[in-house]
């Protein structure tokens, strides 16, 4: 099964919803029609009971994302209007509170809110080709898309505050060094990849699969004792109500 959307796609398979970032020419630079596309996208993924897990990728061969489309900056009518936008739809905050698990295919340039992206992802593949960058603050703006907090998260402050600060592109290896992506593999083998370790996922009890990510994810937010508790809760839900 597929939905139509303008600048990605959407197709359900096996358990799995695969969203292709869809703007090769432009190397799918992040512009307001994507950010309401995947939206609605994840919306869909996250409300749909077959959907077990959930693969985003980028179209082309040169980039996974090159980042925001600076050619939409100051195009709102006003910043209350871009202000009431992003709240109307939080698309970091739904994306940050997805609990079906998301596998990430990343190649060519990651850069800016791919990054941001790639770091709101739970499992993430990158190709030999991949680099990474956040020239945000060399550009004279701070990361929008949560990339202050979400890459701390994931390879730690030092890393994440090299890679913020000195706008030094990073390859695939040193990613992986740092703990931003979980494997690195030969280009062609990277959707094959990918889509085989987002169908394991899928074959996961959902239950189970969602609960620890759940917990886990709140771990850096938890005392060692909050943490546990809330670990023997979701063991408990689990196991008081089973898959069919």
């Amino acid at each position: 099964m597929s939905e139509t959307f303008d600048t990605i796609l959407y197709e359900k398979a096996g358990g799995v919803a695969r969203i292709t970032l869809n703007r090769p020419r432009v190397l799918n630079a992040y512009n307001m029609q994507m950010r309401d596309d995947l939206w609605e996208a994840l919306l869909a993924a996250r409300e749909d009971p077959d959907v077990r897990a959930v693969l985003l990728s980028g179209a082309g061969e040169r980039a996974f994302c090159a980042g925001a489309d600076l050619t939409e900056f100051g195009t709102a009518p006003s910043q209350a209007v871009a202000r009431q936008v992003r709240r109307e739809r939080p698309i970091w905050e739904l994306w940050a509170s997805m609990v079906k698990p998301i596998v990430v295919a990343l190649h060519g340039h990651v850069i800016g809110s791919g990054v941001e992206m790639a770091a709101l992802c739970d499992l993430r593949l990158a190709s030999e080709d991949a680099v990474f960058r956040m020239p945000e603050v060399a550009l004279g703006m701070v990361p929008a898309a949560g990339g202050t907090q979400t890459v701390p998260r994931v390879m730690g402050v030092a890393a994440a505050l090299e890679l913020q600060l000195t706008n030094r592109p990073m390859t695939a290896a040193v990613a992986l060094r740092r703990g931003l992506v979980h494997r690195v593999v030969e280009r062609e083998r990277l959707l094959p990849e990918a889509e085989a370790l987002a169908r394991q996922v899928a074959a996961l009890s959902p239950r189970a699969a969602q609960a620890a990510k759940a917990a886990v994810l709140a771990a850096t937010d938890l005392t060692l004792r909050e943490g546990l508790a809330l670990e023997e809760r979701r063991a408990l839900e689990v196991l008081a109500a089973p898959e069919p």
